[in-house]
């Protein structure tokens, strides 16, 4: 799960992180009156979506920039006028955008220098990492792939947590002065506890900034969130966006379901997220695009089955469906009768490839077979591949 910007600022500020004083406006009436109680020299109103690249974006209204600078309410009013609403298109959104909802009025900060600074899950030691950059900005992307070797990177002791040491160590590391030192470690010290607090995935600030007073200050924050850890924390679960969501994945995670949706035009449904990475290896390998990455997990139900066929079939892009699944906890029998009477309640209306391996294997296909239905079964992966692209491709 992710937040906007102007929640990840309110997160933050529950734990001493740094930054600047700002509000979120709906409306041209609200961002005025933010910017008139600021009573700021220069302000900054920038729009809020899920994606990074603001800055460089462009609405389809042809406004360039998610972010902008103005002295005036007046002009903060003029500026906002041009984003709420509209369509803010970046390289993170893609060409169709996303619909600027709210944006954040603050007060703009004199910056001396951008620091990058995040907070990470690493996989592969199953503990937090810390990745910094003396150059941060939005040319992050662009210095890390040129110059890999100047990105800091700093473990962290899940038991012991991040220590006084690994701060100092790191303002130094990244430049700070040493009267900057004190607020530096401050501020790190408030971004780990605050990834732990909230059992995040990645905390990451870009850029974290030192203005020309000296202050150290965390300007632009993003969050993400462990979805399995979510149930603990009801406060963030509420901060949710539907609105910035892909409506079939709003819908999946109603149900249970994990669900991705890609551009292909073969859908999936499969049980078991290897197995729906292998499944959709196979089609793109046979010559087809997948549509969509969908585990119903092992022990799916009927009723999961019958809401997973649904979603697919509200996809006006699918061609076929390839149904891909392994009868481990849930016996093939069982799971072909789930997808017998999922099919017969959602009046299918593209092709249905289906391949079931494991326990009952066989009472399963008899089952497939005798429902009259004009499902098209495969005999094992390679072959429901094939069969599946076939069908998309209209042969």
């Amino acid at each position: 799960m992710n937040i906007h910007e102007h929640q990840a600022r309110k997160l933050l500020q529950r734990f001493d992180v740094a930054t600047t004083r700002g509000k979120v406006a709906s409306t041209l009436d609200e961002a005025e009156q933010i910017a008139r109680e600021l009573g700021a020299v220069e302000i900054v109103v920038k729009a809020q979506i899920h994606a990074g690249g603001r800055g460089k974006g462009e609405f389809k209204n042809g406004f360039k920039g998610g972010v902008h600078v103005r002295k005036t309410p007046e002009e903060v009013r003029e500026v906002a006028a041009k984003m709420l609403g509209q369509i803010l298109v970046t390289h993170q959104t893609g060409p169709a955008g996303r619909v600027v909802n709210k944006v954040l009025v603050a007060e703009s900060a004199e910056i001396a220098r951008e620091i990058y600074f995040a907070i990470l899950l690493d996989r592969a030691t199953a503990a937090p990492l810390i990745v910094s950059s003396t150059e941060g900005g939005v040319e992050i992307e662009t210095f890390a792939a040129k110059s890999p070797e100047k990105i800091i990177r700093e473990a962290i002791d899940p038991l012991a947590g991040l220590q006084p040491f690994q701060t100092r160590k790191l303002a130094k590391q990244l430049g700070f002065e040493s009267s900057q030192l004190k607020s530096a470690a401050k501020l790190f010290e408030g971004l780990y506890r605050t990834f732990v607090a909230f059992d995040c995935s990645m905390v990451e600030v870009n850029p974290l900034v030192v203005t020309t007073k000296g202050d150290v200050l965390a300007l632009d924050a993003k969050f993400n969130f462990d979805d399995n850890a979510l149930y603990r924390h009801p406060e963030i679960a509420a901060m949710r966006d539907f609105a910035e969501e892909d409506p079939r994945e709003v819908e999946a995670s109603k149900h249970g379901l994990s669900y991705i949706g890609l551009d292909g035009n073969i859908a999936c449904l499969v049980n078991g997220a290897g197995l729906a990475m292998a499944t959709m290896d196979i089609i793109k390998f046979y010559g087809g695009e997948p549509a969509n990455f969908l585990d119903v997990g092992g022990g799916a139900t009927e009723e999961q089955v019958t809401e997973a066929l649904k979603i697919l079939i509200a996809d006006k892009k699918v061609k076929a469906i390839l149904v891909n699944i392994f009868g481990g906890i849930m016996k093939c029998d069982i799971i072909a009768q789930g997808i017998i009477n999922a099919a017969k309640t959602v009046k299918l209306s593209v092709p249905l490839v289906v391949r079931l391996e494991g326990t009952n294997v066989e009472r399963g296909k008899q089952l497939l077979k005798e429902s009259g239905l004009a499902l098209i079964a495969a005999d094992d992966l390679a072959d429901a591949a094939k069969k599946v692209v076939s069908a998309a491709k209209g042969k």
